[in-house]
């Protein structure tokens, strides 16, 4: 039969994500709207959004943290460009966007020292293939596959080389091992639910020290700069932005850090995403049409949560289009590039509520378009 209860939220996109619970626009404070970024309260601004993301990321000392223009991909990007091609790189890829930057150093900055590890969706590369003389890029968690990383034991205390990671689905929802981390790059639009076009780069000591004793031989745009003339632009990381940000956007960040705050930190914003997962662990338990796409439980994405289906790939778009025809769910179908199938985010934004009420609809889905 139809279910008769809906999500109060149907809002299950993979990025922008859902607003946090209670969310309201109105409660925003707008006092820096039309004023200057770099006025005495704009910088006051972009420092506190840095130093809350430093604080409840629980970064080690000496960490940094910048706000950069384009999003995710333009911080990844504004690191790949300021710090590969001193040594040979080692980048490994499991699904888009980690392609992405596979074709960004073999064909944009065309290192010819670079080498990549590939495995298709649901699975992951050999890691042990990373050499620690090398710098290494590579995401945390897949956002188009629902795979991530399950442990950074493969990464040697003792390397001399970086390492890059694209964490932007990962940050605020996954356990981050910072000391074997040099860059992290993510975007307030995923897993804290923030308006988009604004990227946070993350950088260690060791990147800082690269970034200050080498100048790469490819010309670079001045948004990408994040040294110069031997020293870090110390700007980006104190509320000094390179590109111009929406100091609404900055607002609406700073709300969705003081609710992670409000809900516990850092652990607990974890906590409520794996226990987002565990709804479906037990639905996918239960049922034989439906499984996740990863190939084993300990590289299963807690928040780009992602499904194959006993369906057609015509099948499936139609239950996509069922499901938002009803209301229920909306963008939950695979990525573009991905597999057939659904993908539902289940970061600490979405209530477990609103999960528990979308099973139901996805199982009446299932049967009225392929029975």
């Amino acid at each position: 039969m139809k279910p008769s209860l809906k999500p109060a939220n149907p809002n299950f996109s993979s990025g922008p994500c859902t607003k946090r619970p209670g969310y309201n626009l109105a409660a925003l404070d707008t006092s820096s709207l039309g004023r200057s970024h770099r006025s005495s309260l704009g910088k006051q601004k972009l420092k506190l959004a840095i130093t809350e993301t430093a604080r409840l990321l629980e970064l080690p000392e000496g960490y940094r943290v910048g706000i950069v223009p384009g999003s995710d991909t333009g911080a990844m990007e504004m690191a790949m460009w300021s710090l590969l091609g001193e040594r040979p790189v080692d980048v490994f890829a499991w699904e888009s966007f980690g392609s992405g930057w596979v074709n960004d150093i073999a064909k944009q900055l065309k290192l010819e020292s670079a080498r990549s590890f590939t495995a298709p969706y649901g699975q992951l590369p050999d890691f042990s293939q990373a050499n620690p003389e090398h710098d290494i890029v590579f995401t945390w968690n897949g956002t188009t596959s629902g795979v991530k990383v399950n442990n950074a034991d493969w990464i040697s205390d003792s390397r001399s080389g970086l390492t890059i990671c694209d964490a932007t689905s990962a940050v605020f929802a996954m356990n981050m091992p910072w000391n074997k981390i040099d860059v992290a790059t993510f975007s307030w639009q995923k897993v804290l639910g923030g308006e988009g076009a604004h990227g946070v780069i993350v950088l260690s000591p060791r990147a800082v020290e690269r970034l200050q004793s080498y100048t790469p031989p490819w010309p670079m745009p001045k948004i990408f700069l994040l040294a110069k003339g031997g020293k870090l632009i110390e700007g980006i990381f104190e509320g000094a932005t390179i590109n111009t940000p929406s100091m609404l956007c900055v607002e609406d960040y700073l709300d969705a850090l003081a609710w992670v705050e409000d809900i516990g930190g850092l652990q607990a914003a974890i906590a409520k995403s794996e226990a987002n997962l565990q709804v479906f662990r037990d639905f996918v338990a239960q049922n034989d049409w439906i499984d996740f796409l990863a190939e084993s439980a300990d590289i299963c994405s807690n928040t780009s949560v992602c499904f194959q289906l006993k369906a057609t790939e015509a099948q499936v778009k139609s239950i996509v289009k069922l499901l938002e025809s009803e209301q229920v769910a909306y963008d939950i179908g695979a990525y573009r590039d991905a597999p057939a199938g659904l993908r539902v985010w289940c970061g600490a934004t979405v209530e477990q509520s609103d999960l528990e009420a979308l099973l139901p609809w996805l199982s009446w889905a299932y049967q009225e378009v392929t029975q």
